[in-house]
């Protein structure tokens, strides 16, 4: 897979860019479904950047679910923090990117 993150310094601006929002969703003890890829793409084609917060009931190891979430949804994953996953993907325009240092 293509990587979106250039270098450390725009990781660490996403890292600091994840702090600021919140949540958008959360992934519980169903796991990954289709229908909870979808909704991460749909949320990325208009976001570059989105936080799910990963319930105590989800069992699955949190590095583990972040990879297979980015792989599948065409993300890349930016960190896991606590019970946090971040990812990143550009926006499809140029002129739309925050964050292309």
């Amino acid at each position: 897979m293509k990587s979106y993150i250039k270098d450390s310094k725009m990781r660490s601006a996403l890292k600091g860019a994840a702090q600021k929002i919140e949540p958008t969703l959360s992934l519980g003890k169903n796991s990954i479904t289709p229908e909870f890829i979808e909704a991460v793409r749909e949320y990325m084609e208009k976001h570059e950047l989105m936080k799910i917060h990963v319930l105590k009931n989800c069992i699955d190891d949190l590095r583990e679910l972040g990879n297979t979430i980015a792989e599948r949804s065409g993300t890349e994953l930016v960190q896991i923090i606590g019970r946090m996953i971040v990812l990143y993907k550009p926006a499809k325009e140029e002129k739309d990117r925050k964050f292309s240092l």
